[in-house]
């Protein structure tokens, strides 16, 4: 077992830290690495012998204060790359937002990628015992190991990616967000959806008045408008829309269909791919904003509690 760090070489340390982060994560940390210095890590890897706890967590401090001493450059640019770049492209109420509902430690992290009059306005945002948790957090952050640091990063981008181009959803109202979900993809539209959720029950209340989803035509829509609705799409769309619906789902839109199309409908058998379902449904909702758009009902007065008359 290997146990003296100070007789390990560059290569060793590197084959260390390739076999602590995965060789995937951490090529994307450093690289660059030449082929031939992949290879001569790869190789260095399978002849390590097994190296002690206290060996790997020393090798991974010493490449985390490198790290954040931003010795590692980009191959094709001469600024120094960081793992939470991305924050400084989005705004005081984004960043706020992203790290809300996230653990004081996580917050305490990503605040001390902050120049100090930006971490100020933000701490500021928080309630008096959240922000005494992030500043105790941030007095302890030497001994958070690299491998948190760069998974808070990651997972935080990506969640980076769910934000609106702007913060509408910290200041402006339902209708504003429905707008900015109408132009997200299905995963983006539900994770979007749920982090609000989250965030802000009754703003998450206030987007259902607006915003017409697959899940909100059966929550809301009252049986005469499924049955116009089912009527203006085809059948082979209503079928291919109702794979993997809930029984109960599919039994209501099939006895809202005129009785000749009942007769020819055809549950959709076997493996489909997941667009196919997605377009389906796309499909049907396009007409359900058609018909709200031609007054045939009120999205509002029902998510609010009006009723419509059959």
């Amino acid at each position: 077992m290997i146990t003296d760090y100070n007789r390990l070489s560059g290569l060793q340390k590197a084959a260390i830290l390739f076999s602590v982060l995965g060789e995937g994560l951490a090529l994307s940390l450093v690289k660059e690495l030449s082929k031939t210095d992949i290879r001569k890590v790869r190789a260095a890897m399978r002849d390590l012998d097994s190296v002690s706890f206290l060996i790997k967590k020393r090798v991974m401090e010493e490449f985390y204060f490198s790290f954040v001493s931003e010795k590692f450059h980009d191959e094709d640019s001469d600024a120094p790359r960081k793992p939470f770049a991305f924050i400084e492209d989005i705004t005081d109420e984004q960043l706020f937002a992203l790290i809300k509902p996230e653990a004081a430690s996580v917050a305490a992290i990503v605040l001390a990628q902050v120049p100090g009059e930006r971490r100020m306005k933000i701490v500021e945002r928080f309630d008096a015992m959240t922000r005494g948790e992030i500043i105790m957090e941030m007095g302890n952050l030497n001994d958070i190991p690299l491998e948190a640091v760069v998974s808070v990063a990651t997972d935080l981008k990506k969640k980076s990616q769910l934000l609106p181009k702007t913060v509408a959803f910290s200041r402006g109202g339902g209708k504003d967000i429905a707008e900015i979900l109408g132009g997200l993809n299905p995963e983006e539209e539900k994770l979007f959806l749920e982090n609000i959720s989250r965030e802000n029950p009754e703003l998450a209340e206030d987007i259902k008045k607006y915003h017409l989803t697959w899940d909100v035509l059966f929550e809301v829509l009252p049986d005469n408008i499924i049955r116009d609705l089912m009527n203006s799409v085809e059948l082979d769309s209503i079928a291919m829309a109702m794979k993997g619906m809930p029984e109960d789902i599919v039994e209501r839109v099939i006895g809202n269909l005129p009785q000749k199309k009942q007769a020819m409908y055809e549950p959709v058998e076997g493996a489909v791919s997941k667009r196919e379902v997605e377009n389906a449904r796309k499909e049907i909702v396009a007409s359900a904003k058609q018909m709200e758009k031609d007054g045939v009902f009120n999205l509002s007065d029902l998510v609010g509690g009006g009723d419509m008359v059959e």
